[in-house]
């Protein structure tokens, strides 16, 4: 079950609160001693997180499946997105699981009960697992947001008390509100570097079943991140443009914009591999401003990427 992004949260007593996460969205699968930790698009994560697996040994269940956020954390607590990516440049950050729902029981599917009586259950199994609990924030919705926008972290999402987990499901029933610009894009192509590298990336949306351009994309792309998307992409490489939308007009080299010239300097890759992008706006235009590069969504198919603001 995903939020769907808004401008402003609702409020009322049959809402509640909690920070918005940013790291890997996943599964803990537990069946007795097998414990399985899967992404969002149904990728096994279990030889990467070898402390989340331990936690998920001590759940307080002889079957269990949990939904919550694979998240690094500094000392104070923060997320790290860029930590996340790059755990090996990161030591003093640790990496963590935050438990936001229990869908299955024991043999029982919990996902039709009300959220609170799902939290309920979730906050007894999870007890002395090692799993963090995603908290209720306490408070006015303004007061909420100004608490999380003053600690600089990405968002809150608003769910409602009784609301029923869809799976599959973008509900209304739970919301989202980003204080930082930034979301999930597809790359569908990159202009080559010398030395095997990537001088900048090109990155889109789906609109239905057409791939949308939304901007290229430089910083953030220090250089060894650059050689590692070289690789990864060079084995997605197509002739044809995945972007309906391209070329533009009137597009300048460092513009928003692709011209017929700048097409001939572009490698062309299946619009498959997810990035987090973020930026201070959308232009007029329908493109990025000031994008960013902050790392790759293993746990995200191309295919779900849409515009959300």
């Amino acid at each position: 079950m995903a939020a769907l992004a808004v401008d402003t949260l609702p409020e009322g007593p049959e809402w509640s609160y909690e920070l918005k996460l940013d790291g890997y969205r996943a599964l803990i699968i537990k069946d007795g001693a097998s414990i399985q930790l899967r992404s969002r698009n149904d990728k096994d994560l279990t030889p990467m997180y070898p402390a989340i697996v331990a936690a998920g040994r001590r759940i307080q269940a002889a079957q269990a499946v949990i939904d919550g956020e694979i998240v690094a954390v500094d000392a104070q607590g923060r997320p790290s997105f860029q930590a996340l990516q790059h755990r090996g440049t990161h030591p003093t950050h640790s990496i963590v699981f935050f438990a936001f729902d229990l869908l299955h029981l024991n043999g029982k599917d919990l996902r039709a009960l009300p959220l609170e009586a799902r939290r309920a259950d979730l906050a007894k199994v999870a007890e002395k697992s090692g799993l963090l609990l995603s908290i209720e924030l306490p408070g006015r919705v303004p007061d909420i947001v100004n608490a999380v926008r003053a600690m600089q972290l990405e968002g809150v999402v608003a769910k409602r008390k009784d609301s029923i987990y869809e799976p599959g499901e973008r509900s209304r029933n739970w919301q989202k509100l980003k204080l930082e610009c930034h979301q999930e894009f597809v790359i569908g192509g990159y202009r080559p570097a010398s030395n095997n590298s990537i001088d900048a990336l090109l990155v889109g949306y789906f609109d239905k079943q057409e791939l949308r351009f939304a901007g290229k994309v430089r910083a953030g792309l220090v250089p060894h991140v650059k050689r590692d998307l070289a690789r990864t992409l060079a084995k997605l490489r197509v002739d044809v443009c995945p972007f309906v939308d391209l070329p533009t007009e009137g597009s300048s080299r460092w513009g928003g914009g692709v011209s017929v010239d700048d097409m001939k300097e572009m490698t062309w890759t299946k619009p498959e591999i997810v990035a987090e992008i973020q930026f201070v706006e959308w232009t007029a235009e329908g493109r990025l401003r000031l994008s960013k590069f902050l790392g790759l969504r293993p746990d995200k198919s191309g295919q779900d990427v849409r515009r959300e603001i």
